[in-house]
Formats: structure tokens, C-alpha cells, sequence
């Protein structure tokens, strides 16, 4: 919001300069972006450079983007009073001239207007440069004094030309289905029944809220205006201006929530400025359609809550000079005040926002910092919160990189990870590449890695740990994708891309810090992974992910070379609380005695799992048995086809003395048993 210094002090006499001024609003809450200077022509005098203030104002308060606005929070900042502006007290009267019909009063809630006759000129320079100082292209009088109230009140107006309006009608009603508007930028657009025009008695004339059309144009032949000022509901002027891609300085405001107050009070300002500058007069009264006047807001401050939100006592006459001079009316308790809230101030709803308004005029830099007393113990943290911190610190270890990507993603991409029905669009997105909520984190890793190939980074492993949403609720997971090479070139060994048992050596890592035993099912996996090298993962007895080699489809798609292996896996954590955790790590001494290590050799189908025949084998195998590895897989000359040759090697140890040949071979000879009964294994 930029204010021109000059027109501030037109209502606050305030001395301070330009950059004290500056610097004390912004301790108040609205950030000074920057001071310039401009050429501002005065009323009866010669021309001079004034400052211009441009302020960053927060979406909460929209009654500081205007002149009185801000004037109100300086005139509270250095105890001044307020002066008002000159205004033509008009009567409330309908009007013979113009027919004015509020059909959507869930939509305007206040629509005001008022008839004048004008002589359309050129604006005199001292309103012209004080327009273009704040950023407004002067256009002529009638136009820049609508603009001129919208930057000194906040209320956005509107002047159609009487004459061009058929029927002499303004009807506020939703647009038909298919009409159609051309609006003062020239573009010709598409309106739907959500939306609210202010129509004449044949077609939409303007967007409410947003802009006015260009059939009722004010031009230098126009006579007779009708000027408009009203009070739209936000909702529906952002959400309009959202679908026809349009946003005004009137939207702006509209937006955020005007004052419902402020229509008619703007109109008698613009009315005494047509006069002040001989541009026109009004003719009638103010026609004013509120069919549910609102009742002002009443809310309670308490002494003692503003001490203990505040952490600092607030004498009572500080507390009342502040709220006063912001326009709240605050009324004495035995405990504090009853304050009754403007209409301007759309913002307090709260009794913490008033204690916000204390707190700001009595100054951030001023409070104590220091911890407040809590009066009940906290809640304990949530137990996600420390199982990510343990599932990152371990990815993280291991060399992958955390991302962070879109919750949003596109509908084609999602679409590879989910069917359609359990897809949840967004009803309004920013764009088409964000157009529904990820179903997987798979989604955004991969595109995350096509970022990555594109910048010649050709290994790379990323990790992500997020929600995930569809149709049947939220989950929180753990995603993982991994391509290029396994580990870093050397010159002790030759290359290796990255694979499956890679990528699965991984999940293990983060199943163990967790306590939990995965089984991995290669016979079942989701349609993105490739047959062969993918699989699903189960905890539990329930599917908890899936893990594998993407299809090269969606790999290409996601502009990667075809050819390019990606591997991914995906982990549900919220699945895997509900599994039962494997046993607690305890420690132990180190052994005494020495172990005894056997290999063994045998040959089973190639598609029973290497975690089946360990698990035969320790079910077999004494107490004695400390580890089973696999050191060997062998598949060709001399192994039966859809036969597979194992190696795996065999520890055996006892904490309490050393284990004869015998007992270790009577071991073996019971697992070989085993084996060969449950798996019709032979050995080698």
C-alpha cells in the first residue's frame, strides 16, 4: 500500500518525518518496503517533493490498505486526534433516474448508489499526481476520484454511464449460464452461475467486486453516471476472480472483507469531491439496499488475560487510549472492558485479537521475554514425530538425500500410482500440474530425479518422508528412489548400477532401526514396478509398501532415458506402528568360545524366497546356530532349469563351552532334513 505523506496528514497531524513515520508503523506490524519520492502538486500552491511510504500489509487487514487506515494507526501511535474529510451528506432515497434490484443478498449484502450528473474533464493535478504517486494511472475525473476514495477509504466504487444501461436497471444477481462479458481490459470472457454481476435489464455490465464492463463505460460523451459502492461477500469475489484469471485493486480488497459500513459513507466522499472539483453533482439521494443490517460485534478483554498473554501489566489508561484511538468503543468492567468492534475491523473476532491490538501500540520491543507459566503439564509429543527423526537420521547415514516435493502433483503422473477412482482431485488448483493430492511419494521422488539427471547429476539417491492421500483416508510413508551407481567410482573395483538387493538392503536398514521383521513377496507387487525385480512388503501379515524397478514408461515419462534403471520403495509407517515389533537388540559380552562355521550347498525352485529357506533353518537348527548368510547364487550349466544352487554359510557358537564336530554335524544333518522335506530341496 502506498501512501502519499501529504494526503496522510490531511487526516492525522502528524509531524514526525517521512522515515520516524515509517519506522513506527512498521514496530506496529506493517513492514515498510520502501520510501520514495514524488513530484506531488498541492491545492493552490507550488509543487513540491513528498514522500511516499510503500507498506507491506498483512491479508488480515484490509482496513489498513487505504490513507485513513493507516492515518488511524499513527494518530494511535503519537496520541493525536483524527480529522475527518469533507463529505456531501445526502438522504436515503430511491431514485426515478435508475431501478436498482439486490437479488443475491447472500452475495452483496449492502449495495448503494447514487445518480449525478457530470462534465467529464481531465482531473486537476493535485489529485492526478497524488493518484500516480500511489500507483494509479489517472484516467479522468469521474474514474480518478472512484479511485481516489478506494485509496483514502478502502472502498472500491464503480461509475457506469446511466444512458448505456438498458432499461435504466441495475440488478445484483448471479450470471446466467453462458453469458458472457467484455470487461474494461478489453478481453471478452465466459461467466458462470457462481458468479455475481451487476446487470442492467438485458445483460451483465460487471464482475462485482472485480471489474467493470466495457458497454457502460464512462467516456467523454457520458452526462449522467450512476455511481455504485458495495459490500461484497470475499468467498466469492476471490474465487471469481481466481476462474477469469483477474485481479484489481478493488478485488483486493473485496477479498479480504470490506467494511459493510463504509458503501454510502463512500459515496457522499466521492460526491463531495466531484463538487470540490467541478466534475459533477448528485442528483436525488443514495439508494441503499441492506435488507439484514449487521449488528456490531461485542467482545470481552480481560485485565488479567492481557498480562498473561503479553507477559507484561498494561496500565488501564494505555489499554483504552489504544483501543479508542483504533476505533473500538471499550466500556469498563470489573475485570476489564466490553469492546465493541468497528466494522472496518473484519480482523477481531477474538478476545486474543484485541489483545493483539494492545500489544502491538504498546510495543513488541517492550514486552519481556520470558517463558509464560504453564498451568497444566504439555501433552506428550507425538511418537511420529521421533520415529521420522529415526527413519531420516538413518537414511540419511546411509547417503541418501532428503527431498521435499509438491503435496499437489498432476493428474497423468498420479494416475501411473493409483487407480482413478481412489484419486482426490483438488477442487480448485493453482494449475493443471497441480490438480490432485499424491497418492504415493514415488510421484514427486521421481520427478525429483528427472531434476537431477537434467543438471548432469547422474547418481543420485533420494529419500521422503510424507502424506500420502486418497479416497480411503491420509497415511503417513517413507518413499525411497535410487539410480545410477551403486557407490562411487574407484579405482580398486569397476562400476556397478544399483539394483534390486541394493535398494532392499535399504528397506532393512530402516525395518531394523524400527524393530520390525519385513517379509518381501515377489509373487505380488503394484502395476508401476517391473516383473522380476520388484516385490511386495508385508509387516506383520499386512502390506506395509511395495519395492522394485519402476516401468521404463513412466520412467521416460518423466523425461529420463528410457533405459535408465530407477528403483524405488515405498514404506507405509502408519501400517507398520500396528505390526508387532521384533524382538529388543540387547547386548552382549563378546564370546569366549570359539564358533564353528559349516557351508552348505543345495538346489530349490528359483522362485522360493531366500528369507523362507532361513527361516526352515533356523526352525531346525539348536539354540548353538548365531548366523545364517547367503554367500553364493548360482543359476546354469549343471542347475536344473527354474532351479536355483544356494550357498550359504552356517555359524555355530555356544556362550557356555566348545561345541564338539559332533553336536555341530548332528545340527546339520537336522536342517538338511528339513530343508529337503519343506522345500524338496537337494544337496549339492
Amino acid at each position: 500500500m502506498k501512501v502519499v505523506v501529504s494526503w496522510l496528514r490531511e487526516s492525522v497531524d502528524v509531524t514526525a518525518s517521512p522515515e520516524e513515520l515509517g519506522e513506527t508503523l512498521s514496530l506496529r506490524g506493517f513492514e515498510l518496503a520502501s520510501l520514495e519520492h514524488a513530484n506531488i502538486v498541492p491545492k493552490g500552491s507550488d509543487p513540491f517533493i513528498d514522500a511516499v511510504l510503500d507498506f507491506e500489509i498483512t491479508a488480515n487487514r484490509p482496513d489498513a490498505l487505504s490513507v485513513i487506515g493507516l492515518a488511524r494507526e499513527a494518530a494511535t501511535a503519537y496520541s493525536l486526534p483524527m480529522k475527518q474529510q469533507p463529505r456531501r451528506l445526502l438522504p436515503t432515497a430511491d431514485s426515478a433516474d435508475v431501478t436498482v434490484t439486490l437479488e443475491a443478498p447472500d452475495l452483496c449484502p449492502r449495495y448503494a448508489a447514487v445518480v449525478a450528473e457530470v462534465a467529464i474533464s481531465p482531473s486537476p493535478a493535485w489529485l492526478a499526481s497524488r493518484l500516480q504517486a500511489a500507483g494509479v494511472r489517472p484516467i479522468n475525473n469521474v474514474v480518478d476520484v472512484t479511485n481516489y476514495v478506494l485509496l483514502e477509504l478502502g472502498q472500491p466504487m464503480h461509475a457506469f454511464d446511466l444512458d448505456k444501461l438498458a432499461r435504466r436497471e441495475l440488478r445484483i444477481r448471479r450470471a446466467r449460464k453462458g453469458e458472457r462479458i467484455k470487461t474494461l481490459d478489453g478481453t471478452d470472457r465466459a461467466l458462470d452461475p457462481e458468479m455475481l454481476v451487476i446487470a442492467d435489464g438485458d445483460k451483465a455490465q460487471a464482475v462485482a467486486g472485480v471489474m467493470g464492463g466495457g458497454l457502460s463505460e464512462v467516456s467523454a460523451s457520458t452526462k449522467t453516471i450512476v455511481l455504485e459502492s458495495a459490500c461484497f461477500q470475499p468467498k466469492s469475489v476471490r474465487l471469481t476472480g481466481k476462474r477469469l484469471g483477474l485481479k484489481t485493486e478493488a478485488s483486493a480488497r473485496f477479498e479480504r472483507g470490506t467494511d459493510i459500513s463504509a458503501p454510502v459513507a463512500g459515496l457522499e466522499r466521492a460526491m463531495a469531491l466531484l463538487e470540490e472539483i467541478g466534475a459533477g453533482r448528485a442528483r436525488g439521494g443514495v439508494i441503499d439496499r441492506y435488507p439484514t443490517p449487521a449488528d456490531p460485534r461485542t467482545l470481552r478483554l480481560r485485565r488479567a488475560r492481557i498480562q498473561r498473554m503479553l507477559g507484561q501489566e498494561v496500565v488501564d489508561g494505555d489499554v483504552h487510549r489504544f483501543l479508542t484511538g483504533l476505533g473500538f468503543i471499550a466500556q469498563a468492567n470489573a475485570d476489564g472492558w466490553d469492546v465493541t468492534i468497528p466494522t472496518f475491523r473484519v480482523d477481531v473476532v477474538r478476545e486474543v485479537d484485541l489483545i493483539e491490538e494492545v500489544g502491538r501500540h504498546y510495543g513488541y520491543d517492550r514486552l519481556p521475554t520470558t517463558f509464560p507459566s504453564l498451568l497444566t503439564p504439555p501433552p506428550p509429543p507425538d511418537p511420529r514425530i521421533g520415529r521420522d527423526r529415526l527413519v531420516r537420521r538413518v537414511l540419511l547415514a546411509a547417503g541418501c538425500s532428503e527431498a521435499l516435493t509438491f503435496s499437489f502433483i498432476d493428474a497423468p503422473l498420479a494416475a501411473h500410482f493409483a487407480d482413478a477412482t481412489s484419486i482426490v482431485p483438488i477442487g480448485n488448483p493453482l494449475s493443471a500440474q497441480f490438480s490432485v493430492l499424491r497418492p504415493s511419494l514415488v510421484a514427486g521422488l521421481l520427478t525429483a530425479i528427472a531434476h537431477n539427471r537434467n543438471r548432469e547429476r547422474t547418481d543420485v539417491c533420494l529419500f521422503e518422508l510424507g502424506a500420502t492421500v486418497t479416497r480411503a483416508g491420509e497415511s503417513r510413508r517413507v518413499a525411497i528412489a535410487w539410480t545410477g551407481e551403486a557407490s562411487g567410482s574407484h579405482w580398486s573395483g569397476r562400476r556397478r548400477t544399483v539394483d534390486f538387493f541394493d535398494l532392499k538392503g535399504l528397506v532393512e536398514r530402516v525395518a531394523d532401526a524400527l524393530q520390525m521383521e519385513l517379509t518381501f513377496v515377489s509373487s505380488a507387487f503394484p502395476p508401476y514396478l517391473v516383473r522380476g525385480r520388484a516385490a511386495t512388503i508385508a509387516a506383520g501379515g499386512h502390506v506395509a509398501g511395495a519395492i522394485g524397478m519402476l516401468a521404463p514408461a513412466i520412467v521416460s515419462s518423466a523425461g529420463i532415458a528410457a533405459n535408465d534403471e530407477v528403483y524405488v520403495a515405498e514404506l507405509d509407517l502408519d501400517a507398520m506402528a500396528t505390526a508387532q515389533p521384533s524382538a529388543p537388540v540387547k547386548a552382549q559380552a563378546l564370546a569366549r568360545f570359539p564358533s564353528i562355521a559349516r557351508d552348505i550347498s543345495i538346489v530349490v525352485d528359483d522362485t522360493l524366497p531366500a528369507a523362507a529357506v532361513r527361516g526352515t533353518i533356523r526352525s531346525a537348527a539348536p539354540d548353538t546356530l548365531v548366523s545364517v548368510r547367503e554367500f553364493d547364487h548360482y543359476q546354469g550349466k549343471g542347475v536344473p532349469e527354474r532351479r536355483v544352487s544356494l550357498s550359504l554359510r552356517l555359524t555355530f557358537r555356544s556362550p557356555e563351552r566348545t561345541l564338539t564336530d559332533a553336536e555341530v554335524q548332528g545340527a546339520m544333518d537336522a536342517i538338511i532334513a528339513a530343508l529337503i522335506k519343506e522345500h524338496h530341496a537337494v544337496q549339492r
